[in-house]
Order: structure tokens, then C-alpha cells, then sequence
């Protein structure tokens, strides 16, 4: 029965750090949402009316840019 006991103990440790590892290693939450919140910003953007003297049409491209490299982060530390 101790032995039984121990195992359990020894593959539930295992596993509870096997998941921990991997949340490490691939969730990006904080980069998720700071795509979720520049997506939202480029929505609502796009929706504005054009006559901001050309501000409007930079803010929607630097968005994009902002989105690439959120992207490329999180492929980047998918990597390493």
C-alpha cells in the first residue's frame, strides 16, 4: 500500500510539472491579449471616419506593425 502511495505521489508530481513546463514554454497570455487589445484598436480605428489628416491611416499601419511583431514574438519563443 505505501508503495502505491508513493507512486501516486512521484506521477502526480510528474505530471503537475510536466504542465507547468509546458505552460512555460508555450502559453503566451500576456502577448494573447496584447494582440486581443491591438485587434479591438485596429477595429475600432477602421471604423472612424478618414478626415484625421492621414493620422488615422499611419495608426492603422503602425497597429499592423505592432500585431507583426506581438506575432513574431510569440512564434520567436515558441522556438527557444
Amino acid at each position: 500500500m505505501r508503495t502505491s502511495l508513493t507512486r501516486s505521489f512521484v506521477l502526480g508530481g510528474a505530471i503537475a510539472t510536466s504542465l507547468c513546463i509546458g505552460y512555460a514554454l508555450g502559453a503566451q497570455p500576456h502577448m494573447d491579449e496584447a494582440l486581443a487589445i491591438l485587434q479591438s484598436a485596429r477595429a475600432e480605428l477602421a471604423k472612424a471616419e478618414p478626415n484625421k489628416g492621414g493620422h488615422r491611416e499611419r495608426a492603422l499601419g503602425l497597429i499592423d506593425q505592432a500585431m507583426a511583431e506581438v506575432r513574431a514574438g510569440i512564434a520567436f519563443a515558441a522556438t527557444h
